[in-house]
């Protein structure tokens, strides 16, 4: 399920040792690509994800007049998830640097392992918990005013975080391995516990991925129709400028998470299934090269969510933009505030 997971095979039957041999070979041998894509993607993704997320923390903090709705409160979790997982890359790019030698503590390596799904798993639930934040918003109003309190809303995230923890605890069970006489990080200790990991992949894939985007598309689905039901019947007035607003909004969020999905979540799901389902039927090497390609390249593609979701905040939430411009003019006073204080007090020694 994650890029140590998915490269060596399971086999069936009694003569699997030679099989699985050459298939491992098959799969190492093509180890300076998975290096140098992980090496580009990683170094793009670590500053812009963790300055990005732990900015929006800061946004979100300020915002004292919402930080108490819902929607504020799903997002500074889905922040921290991805924040937090920002702050493994710095270790997996040594890792790679290194040539795929790991010079730190194993319990570092499960971390990284572990964090990896969390962040990717929390992060679709999150999304999908403020897809139905949204829908309740725009088409039921005063169930959203009763039912979305910010005590339900954290009780709901925290829920969101030992589920996914707990789901993903399997994963710390795999550490530092040897192959070639090195310490390795994300490569499996040994192909035994394969038939394990192809029944969590269709576990994440219902629970984590299909379930969520469905009850995604039935929300967003049912904002858009009434969306447009709305805009029929409504005539100008005073209020269609917020209206106008609201649904610019809803819009913006109903494109970014849509896009999220589809970029990110979709293409990885996907090939994960097809890859795991070819290193267990033991299909041809070349093919099965192919799609270890496909999956780091779409691995990539999901780490990328992290980078994605400041946008989802930027885009759909007219605070969040306020409030962002309200820092940087307060910063840029501050700064100017200083410089002239400064330039005060030269004049006045100066003039002493």
């Amino acid at each position: 399920m994650n890029e140590h997971l998915l490269t060596t095979p399971i086999m069936a039957g009694h003569n699997t040792s030679v099989a699985a041999e050459l298939l491992v070979a098959c799969f190492h041998d093509d180890d300076a690509f998975k290096y140098r894509a992980y090496t580009f993607t990683y170094l793009l993704l670590f500053p812009v994800a963790f300055l990005c997320n732990i900015g929006a923390l800061v946004v979100f903090f300020l915002q004292s007049s919402r930080r108490s709705s819902a929607s504020c409160v799903v997002m500074m979790n889905l922040a921290l998830s991805d924040g937090s997982f920002s702050l493994t890359l710095p270790l997996r790019l040594a890792y790679y640097f290194r040539g795929g030698v790991w010079d730190f503590p194993d319990w570092l390596c499960r971390l990284c392992v572990f964090g990896f799904y969390v962040n990717l798993y929390t992060s679709i639930l999150f999304l999908t918990l403020l897809s139905i934040l949204r829908w309740l918003a725009v088409a039921q109003p005063l169930r959203h005013r009763s039912l979305a309190t910010p005590t339900r809303t954290v009780l709901v995230c925290l829920g969101v975080w030992l589920f996914v923890g707990l789901s993903s605890a399997p994963f710390l069970s795999n550490g530092v391995t040897n192959r070639a006489g090195l310490p390795r990080c994300f490569e499996p200790s040994s192909p035994s516990s394969w038939g394990r990991v192809l029944i969590l992949n269709y576990v994440a894939l219902a629970l984590g991925f299909l379930l969520p985007f469905f009850i995604i598309i039935v929300c967003y689905s049912r904002i858009v129709r009434r969306l447009t039901a709305r805009s029929s019947i409504h005539g100008s007035g005073l209020s269609s400028n917020a209206r106008r607003r609201n649904r610019r909004r809803s819009v913006h969020l109903v494109t970014m998470v849509t896009a999220t999905f589809l970029l990110c979540f979709l293409p990885y799901h996907v090939i994960r299934s097809l890859h795991l389902h070819a290193v267990c039927g033991g299909w041809n090497c070349n093919v099965v090269v192919a799609l270890q390609r496909a999956v780091v390249v779409t691995l990539c593609l999901a780490a990328s969510n992290s980078v994605v979701n400041p946008l989802l905040y930027y885009y759909s939430t007219r605070t969040f933009r306020d409030n962002m411009r309200d820092a940087h003019s307060s910063l840029l006073s501050s700064r100017g505030g200083s410089f002239r204080s400064g330039l005060t007090l030269m004049r006045r020694r100066n003039t002493t």
